[in-house]
């Protein structure tokens, strides 16, 4: 963690959690599926899922 972000959050009250959340979904959403070898696949079913 960079002495600039802990300063915004001191500052602005700003965290990352929602970016946190985000990739957490991500990485349960490979694990659920035993990964995907098309990239393309895997983005379009992502973005289905999350839009």
């Amino acid at each position: 963690m960079s002495l600039n972000s802990i300063i915004n959050y001191f500052t602005n009250r700003g965290t990352i959690a929602s970016t946190e959340s985000f990739n957490a979904k991500i990485k349960a959403f490979t694990s659920q599926f035993g990964g995907v070898k098309n990239i393309e696949v895997f983005l379009y079913r992502l973005e289905k899922l999350f839009s």
